[in-house]
């Protein structure tokens, strides 16, 4: 790692618990005068930490600014705590030490090795999730990014649409995804051009629809496309034409690939988030379908000891407000500084809840007749929710709306 990883070597002495009470269970051990500060393959670490007193009952903690990547899964084997810090607060902490902003991978892990060694308890270790939870991890935010990767590709496929081939736009304007459908994919793929769409038949309009997967009304919709992309139009000089339909086509090779992508990982992302314990009750919940709710398990996790309670989980995700208080000057608003994924997820659920559950709406509605705006309501749905969720994972119960919300709002619902 380009910062390093630090710990709290020790050869013996006081130990750093009579000193410091830390609130993980892993032993803190002094630092000595002179720190040891190495660089180490992966293979070597293991044997550098039990050099130094690393035991399988007292494993030395490792203090690094990532919470992913092999390094990370590979320091976590058995009962060894990993912290990983953000970034700007180590920043903060080698302001510390030096004013002078120099900056080396030995400063940085000495910083990284105090911090472990004096504010250990102001810290939080990686989350001890499941196997199957980190799975799901992995899948649902692949199948995110994915997603958006399929979108980024759209866009630019309309734009380039736009420019010389409006009439494909009109085809699909009227279908949800449009480009994303299939049956417009194979239809461009035959007709990539004003061109080649002026001479093309139904025929081979329906043979392109079947191939898409389309069982109904093809005679129809064949006849619909003919309509619209054979009506006169302004073209572009069939030189520059052809230029541009190669280029579409490289376009929608891409996007033909990444809407397979975003199949597969969603049918891989189900499959994993059905088989883990919490799906019933995370299913349960009104407006939470199989993918949001792989969502926000990616996020929160299966350790039920990563948060004190629910306050904590709701800062984590950003729906709780944040004051901001000095002197005469009290400001309460929302928060910048989350987990944006569950943030993002939290959004859409709650959004999906207004017609899935009357008291989730009546909420809303009471919330805006109070002046929220919209976003600042969705965020007051989303956060006591979210308190709802973590009580029934916490308490293996379903959901339960007449327990969730208050008969006033059940009954203004």
């Amino acid at each position: 790692m380009s910062a390093g990883w630090g710990v709290p070597w020790a050869r013996g002495g006081r130990r750093a618990d009579d000193a410091h009470q830390c609130s993980s269970p892993a032993l803190l051990k002094p630092l000595e005068e002179a720190q040891l500060l190495r660089r180490v393959a992966h293979q070597q670490i293991l044997e550098l930490l039990a050099e130094y007193g690393d035991s399988e009952l007292s494993p030395i903690p490792v203090a690094i600014e990532t919470g992913r990547g092999l390094l990370v899964a590979f320091l976590r084997q058995g009962k060894r705590q990993v912290y990983a810090l953000n970034p700007m607060s180590v920043a903060r902490y080698r302001d510390r030490h030096s004013v002078s902003r120099k900056k080396s991978d030995p400063g940085d892990a000495l910083v990284l090795a105090n911090i472990l060694r004096t504010d250990a308890d102001m810290h939080r270790p990686l989350p001890n999730d499941s196997e199957l939870a980190q799975s799901v991890a992995v899948l649902a935010r692949a199948q995110q990014d994915a997603t958006w990767n399929r979108q980024q590709l759209t866009n630019q496929l309309r734009s380039l649409l736009r420019d010389y081939y409006p009439a494909a736009l009109e085809a699909v304007a009227g279908w949800q995804n449009g480009l994303c459908r299939p049956e417009a994919r194979a239809v461009l793929a035959v007709a990539p051009t004003p061109g080649k769409a002026a001479t093309i038949n139904r025929k081979r309009l329906c043979t392109a629809l079947k191939r898409a997967g389309r069982v109904r009304g093809i005679e129809a919709e064949a006849e619909r496309w003919l309509e619209i992309l054979q009506r006169p139009q302004a073209r572009h000089p069939k030189l520059v034409e052809d230029a541009l339909g190669r280029q579409m086509l490289g376009l929608l090779r891409q996007l033909d690939a990444a809407c397979r992508t975003v199949d597969e990982l969603a049918a891989a992302t189900e499959k994993a988030f059905r088989e883990h314990p919490d799906s019933e009750v995370m299913l349960s919940f009104p407006g939470l379908g199989v993918q949001l709710g792989a969502r926000i398990l990616a996020e929160i996790g299966d350790d039920r000891s990563r948060f004190d309670d629910a306050r904590g989980l709701k800062s984590y995700a950003g729906a709780a407000p944040i004051t901001r208080a000095s002197g005469k000057h009290h400001y309460v608003g929302r928060r910048r500084i989350k987990n944006n994924r569950l943030h993002d997820a939290g959004f859409l659920w709650a959004f999906s809840a207004l017609t899935a559950s009357g008291g989730a709406n009546a909420h809303y509605r009471r919330r805006r007749a109070r002046g929220d705006f919209h976003p600042a309501a969705l965020r007051h749905l989303f956060n006591r929710m979210l308190g709802q969720l973590f009580h029934c994972l916490q308490t293996r119960t379903l959901f339960d709306e007449k327990a969730a919300f208050s008969m006033p709002l059940l009954a203004a619902a």
